[in-house]
């Protein structure tokens, strides 16, 4: 098994940011934005003005600086400063609305919040119930009581010691995307991301220093996070942030104007920029050379339309806001479509049943993971600490099976699973074929009681543009299933709309679909 040797004493920031100037990286481009561009030097000089700003205003190692802002070098700067200086940074949903921010941060009892002025529409009608802000940084137009961002920075040296940390030390925490029930903060040490960067994004994937990569996920999130930032900073290479949503144009833009050569995506963004694609008879996709996919499992139809069209692998695995990044991946030159890959180099699995017993070869059960990138635990959730993190080993919840050939297979969550007629049927199974039928943009699959309280599975549907929904079309989709897998696997009925309710990393939320089809009996 592969380890990542670290010091005792360290400091993530010196790592990520620090080591360039002295690896003569000055002057290359660290952050492509918009027309600015951040070159290693600015970057570095960027995040000690935050962290001494931090200082100048009282705030003491382990406090908490709660980040809500689009991806941009200011929140780079933020993020990291925080991290050099001692304190705890916390990027938090820019997509929320003000109650949830009035959970995060009297949740996470951050003393500053360092947010966007287009943002602030989120925060003030609960400013008056945040119980521990004491300053509200605000880049752009700042109101009379807050800092602004120029002013604070422009009088803060350029030069800051790396605080005095351990490799153990909290760092930054990331709220758990909500699947369901409220966000879980959960709490990530100097040394997880040195980890990760190590053994996914050189080991696994081979990022090197001259590669540009660009994330359509974004940085208020664990996937996001690794791909926009820190596996770029690692290898001393070149990142895109893309400030506003990433929509298909946009994206489209971003590839073409800044040429990377790296794209990170989830499942649903490779549909619509394919379905983009196929409109508008594009058929480039720049100098990308590598492509990645996570957050939820990539239908092997999609891959396969994405490699017909740009000849360009999608590497598809999972990971988790536990475990920081991705811990199963395919790798580049052996994907073997639809599934989730092999176990990356220094994590273990095992798949147990619901007695604890490992499982062997094609017994679908529960994913276990051990590795040094899995975070310290929930903030002040005791219980579900308890019910995740086990020891070395941490409860994924997810059901997964394993092939002969050491490949992993997604099967559901652990709580998406339904009996059929005695049978049992995962929602990814159902979506994944559905997603190669003509019709279908994207869908989700839940398991609904029918007249006799019997489950059977309810697929809602979004259909692409300029299908019309029709009763025929219904049957037209249950038929589909029914000829490409076991027939008691077919949806019994078909729901068409607009969107799937998701999660900011893009994960169907199954249990607001569950809501949906218990309100409409």
């Amino acid at each position: 098994m592969c380890t990542v040797e670290l010091p005792k004493r360290l400091n993530a920031a010196a790592v990520f940011i620090d080591r360039h100037l002295q690896q003569n990286r000055a002057d290359k481009p660290a952050i492509l934005c918009g027309d600015k561009t951040v070159t290693y030097k600015g970057l570095y000089e960027g995040v000690n003005r935050f962290g001494n700003a931090l200082l100048g205003l009282g705030i003491r190692m382990e406090e908490r600086i709660a980040i809500i802002m689009p991806d941009c070098p200011e929140c780079v700067y933020a993020f990291f400063g925080a991290i050099k200086m001692g304190a705890v940074a916390i990027p938090m949903n820019t997509l929320l609305m003000p109650a949830d921010y009035e959970y995060l941060l009297n949740d996470s009892r951050a003393q500053v919040l360092v947010i966007h002025s287009s943002l602030l529409d989120r925060i003030e009608p609960v400013r008056s119930k945040l119980r521990y802000v004491k300053n509200v940084i605000v880049v752009g137009d700042a109101a009379e009581d807050d800092l602004p961002w120029k002013e604070l920075m422009a009088p803060a040296s350029d030069e800051l010691e790396p605080a005095d940390t351990s490799r153990d030390d909290s760092a930054f925490w990331l709220y758990s995307s909500g699947t369901t029930g409220f966000p879980k903060g959960t709490i990530h040490l100097h040394h997880d991301m040195i980890v990760e960067a190590d053994l996914y994004g050189e080991r696994t994937i081979g990022l090197v220093e001259s590669d540009v990569s660009f994330s359509v996920a974004k940085l208020f999130f664990a996937y996001g996070l690794g791909n926009g930032l820190y596996f770029s900073l690692w290898a001393g290479a070149t990142t895109v942030l893309l400030p506003g949503r990433p929509t298909p144009p946009k994206v489209y833009e971003a590839i073409d104007r800044y040429q990377p050569t790296v794209f990170y995506g989830v499942p649903t963004s490779y549909a619509a920029l394919l379905y983009l694609a196929e409109k508008e008879q594009r058929t480039s996709i720049g100098r990308v050379r590598m492509c990645v996919s996570a957050g939820e499992p990539l239908p092997k139809p999609l891959y396969d339309r994405w490699l017909d069209r740009y000849g360009v692998e999608i590497l598809d695995g999972i990971g988790s806001t536990e475990i920081l990044h991705i811990f199963i991946s395919n790798r580049p030159g052996r994907v073997k479509p639809g599934s989730t890959g092999e176990i990356v180099p220094g994590y273990e699995a095992k798949i147990i049943d619901d007695d604890g017993r490992e499982l062997g070869v094609d017994e679908v059960g529960t994913l276990l993971i051990k590795g040094d990138s899995i975070a310290n635990g929930y903030w002040n959730k005791h219980e579900q600490t308890k019910d995740t993190f086990r020891g070395e080993w941490i409860n994924t919840h997810d059901k997964f099976r394993i092939d002969t050939d050491g490949y992993f297979w997604y099967a559901g969550r652990t709580d998406d699973m339904m009996k059929v007629s005695g049978m049992a049927v995962w929602p990814a199974d159902v979506e994944s074929i559905l997603a190669s039928h003509a019709a279908v943009l994207e869908s989700g699959v839940v398991g609904v009681p029918d007249k006799e309280g019997l489950i059977k599975p309810r697929a809602y549907v979004v259909l692409k543009d300029k299908q019309a929904a029709s009763e025929d079309l219904v049957k037209e989709l249950q038929t589909f299933v029914k000829t490409n897998t076991q027939p008691h696997k077919y949806p019994r009925t078909v729901i068409f709309v607009d969107e799937l309710p998701k999660t900011a990393t893009g994960k169907i939320q199954r249990y607001k679909l569950r809501q949906m089809a218990q309100a409409e009996g």
